[in-house]
């Protein structure tokens, strides 16, 4: 049905007021606000466009069929009065043949006369009646006044024409039917919501891939981030030919160039530190190791003494060579060295050979997965010592060592008989220098465990650490068999 009100005048939906709106769950990314951006900004461009040519084009067509049916109206009332200004009598034969357009109607009025009443004449064959038109319209034509009126009958839109003929005492009135306007705004409609919902979407994919364009340059950070993350120092960014682009990409150069210069120079650091007491704590250690084989010589005071050299020199040479060990693990210079090994086997000789047989080997298997692979001996051997002994001196001792073998991944984990590490500190238990609350009062330099955390990354591994079913801790080193095998065809 057509609207007979303004154009403002139809609702829209809105929210209901007082209604809780539930706080959003997430937040959308850069590129998901650019797509909403692009979305909107074309959704209400598209709507407002919209309705002005909506607005406008039904204006026009109901002016346009104002003025059609006025002259019309005005054109068949004068005929009216042509036809019955001699004579009245034949205003039924009249009212018979006037043409009126299909669906509408007319009806003649007739003021009262001396031997008559006021009299409505209506179209034959009868439809409509006076009672039919509108109230308003009626009585403005009835006091002398020419006027129309738009008005709904039977669910359906029509204009109606009332004219006065003052010289005849007669008015003259007729309806239109607006139901061919009605259909072809309503096609307006239809075709205008489905543009508005074309070019929504259209903007929406534009938005997709304006963000992809924009923010590849930001991926390409990303990604070279990462690889700085994983130890590549030397990744740099390519010029751009964008100059805004250009610039962040010198900005992370220089920031690049800055942290790989400070790394390098604290490895250096370190290494050139580790290099210059290894002598010196060499030859202090043989010294010592002189004067504990005449430890006996000495009075108990001094045996004493020299039991606290020796352990603090013993110390003192293992966190050298610990020092050192990291230093080549981060100058690169620590090659792997993959070979074809049995972990059962390997792993029970090396707890074997380093005074551990004593702890029990648990061997899992997956699926009927085989514990032979490809891999570094000497990596795995310093990884599985290493928790040995942190379990020895910091946890009261390793309760069973367990390899679990599946199909795509290994694990070699360390039980021990400790207190346990604190949710707080697993993660920065495997820092440089960084020891557990549990294993402050024990000996150690806190390098034991960023080694293995070292070996396991230069495996392609991780390392981690968690609660034991048994009480205690649980140190888990994870290898993939992909990885081993990727490994071994590196140079």
């Amino acid at each position: 049905m057509l609207p007979l009100g303004p154009i403002g005048s139809g609702s829209l939906p809105c929210h209901a007021e007082g209604v809780a709106r539930t706080p959003p769950r997430f937040r959308l990314g850069l590129r998901g606000r650019m797509v909403t951006f692009f979305g909107l900004a074309a959704l209400i461009a598209a709507l407002a466009l919209s309705l002005v040519t909506y607005a406008s084009t039904r204006s026009y067509l109901l002016g346009q069929r104002t003025v059609v049916a006025k002259r019309q109206a005005f054109n068949n009332a004068q005929l009216v009065r042509t036809v019955i200004a001699g004579d009245r009598s034949n205003v039924a034969d009249v009212m018979t043949n006037i043409r009126s357009e299909r669906g509408g109607y007319a009806v003649l009025h007739l003021d009262a006369t001396e031997t008559s009443v006021d009299s409505f004449y209506a179209q034959e064959p009868l439809r409509f009646t006076q009672s039919n038109l509108p109230a308003v319209l009626v009585e403005q034509t009835l006091a002398g006044s020419s006027g129309r009126q738009r008005f709904t009958f039977n669910g359906q839109p029509y204009e109606g024409v009332g004219v006065a003929i003052p010289s005849l005492g007669a008015q003259y009135f007729e309806a239109f039917p607006l139901d061919d306007v009605a259909t072809t705004l309503r096609t307006i409609q239809t075709t205008l919501l489905a543009g508005v919902i074309l070019i929504t979407l259209a903007a929406g994919v534009l938005g997709l891939v304006m963000s992809r364009t924009a923010l590849r340059p930001l991926e390409r950070v990303t990604k070279a981030a990462n690889t700085i993350a994983t130890g590549r120092l030397d990744t740099r960014l390519d010029p751009e030919d964008d100059p805004d682009l250009d610039q962040l990409v010198d900005s992370f150069n220089d920031m690049a160039d800055a942290v790989q210069a400070r790394i390098e120079r604290e490895q250096r650091f370190a290494s050139d530190v580790s290099h210059e007491l290894r002598s010196p704590v060499t030859a202090l250690a043989a010294a010592v190791d002189v004067i504990v084989a005449r430890r006996d010589d000495f009075t108990e005071r001094n045996r004493q003494a020299i039991d606290i050299v020796a352990s603090q020199v013993k110390r003192f040479d293992r966190t050298v060579i610990d020092l050192l060990e990291l230093s080549r693990l981060d100058a690169g210079a620590s090659d792997t060295s993959t070979d074809d090994v049995d972990l059962d086997d390997f792993i029970a000789r090396v707890m074997h050979r380093y005074g551990f047989s004593n702890v029990p080997l648990e061997i899992e298997k997956r699926d009927g997965a085989s514990t032979t692979c490809i891999l570094d001996r000497r990596r795995v051997e310093r990884i599985l010592v290493n928790l040995l002994e942190n379990a020895r001196d910091h946890a009261g001792g390793a309760t069973r060592v367990v390899l679990l073998a599946d199909r795509d991944h290994f694990e070699v984990s360390v039980e021990d008989d400790g207190p346990g590490i604190a949710v707080s500190e697993r993660d920065r238990i495997f820092e440089r220098f960084a020891r557990g609350s549990a294993s402050r009062n024990s000996t150690g330099s806190g390098l034991g465990l960023a080694i293995v955390a070292e070996h396991a990354r230069a495996l392609g591994g991780e390392a981690r650490v968690e609660n034991s079913a048994r009480g205690g801790a649980r140190f888990v080193v994870t290898l993939t068999r992909q990885t081993i095998q990727v490994t071994e065809a590196q140079p």
